[in-house]
């Protein structure tokens, strides 16, 4: 009878075979190729086939042969012959299934997803192991980029008078709008994370002609950086003031004020007042 379908590519294969090197008194040799049990090889000893299985001549699993007695070296010999891959039982060699043997019906709905929930699996490459592995989608989402905490952000309460001339005072009576991570405290913001920090002020000063007024970001209680009024300008006007910085966990924030004429006033005038910050993604 005629063969159907394809003609198997088979024509010169033949079965491994593999001498093993017999060690007195040693019951347990490794195979060269794992196996799911013994019926995968078939085993001689001194030209004579052996019986598989439990109880038997010997038994195999993985790379270990188990034999049922010990042989003698020098007096007996033993080879086996690989049988072949055994149907439904031997899983496919590493790396050996491409593209083409995979069918696109693996893939349940085989269309983009536009949301996935939470707890959902994403699949990844680990380069460090070399492997695929999975990954809940919140985990995943955690692990990218960073966020931009700490962060807080106060606004003036109460005006402050009076203030001496050609002198640095904090800025205080703040008071918070949100702050999540707890880090502003007794008019200084301490964000208590190493990073790199974005911090902002403004405030609603006195400024009297001919004079300089400056609105300060200190840290640790010196200088970080200012803004100014120059002379020329009248009346009462907002100052902003912005830096960026280095924070090694331990530093703190606060806002200064000075003028240089006489006595001046820091207003508090709402949503003008301003001290806040944030974490920079790096």
């Amino acid at each position: 009878m005629p063969f159907i379908g394809n003609q198997p590519a088979e024509s010169y294969a033949s079965f491994e075979r593999q001498v093993f090197t017999i060690v007195n008194s040693q019951t347990a040799y490794t195979l060269s190729h794992s196996v799911v049990n013994e019926n995968d090889i078939r085993l001689v000893v001194n030209n004579v086939v052996q019986e598989p299985g439990s109880g038997k001549a010997y038994t195999a699993s993985s790379t270990t042969l188990t034999l049922s007695a010990a042989l003698v070296n020098g007096t007996d010999e033993m080879y086996c012959v690989f049988l072949g891959r055994a149907l439904q039982t031997v899983n496919p060699p590493a790396a050996s299934v491409g593209n083409s043997q995979t069918a696109p019906t693996i893939i349940t709905g085989q269309t983009a997803e536009t949301s996935i929930a939470t707890d959902d699996t994403i699949l990844i490459h680990d380069t460090s192991a070399s492997a695929l592995k999975k990954m809940t989608r919140a985990n995943f989402v955690s692990g990218i980029g960073g966020t931009n905490t700490p962060t807080f952000l106060a606004r003036k309460n109460g005006d402050m008078t009076s203030l001496a001339s050609n002198t640095y005072h904090k800025v205080t009576g703040w008071t918070e709008i949100f702050d999540p991570q707890s880090t502003f405290a007794s008019d200084k913001w301490s964000p208590a994370t190493s990073g790199r920090y974005f911090i902002f002020g403004t405030a609603w000063i006195e400024h009297v002609n001919s004079q300089r007024t400056f609105l300060a970001i200190y840290k640790n209680g010196a200088l970080l950086n200012q803004a100014a009024i120059g002379s020329g300008v009248g009346d009462n006007y907002p100052i902003q003031v912005t830096a960026m910085d280095h924070n090694d966990g331990d530093d703190y924030y606060e806002l200064y004020v000075s003028q240089r004429g006489t006595g001046t006033t820091v207003y508090s005038s709402g949503v003008t007042n301003q001290f806040g910050g944030y974490k920079l993604i790096t």
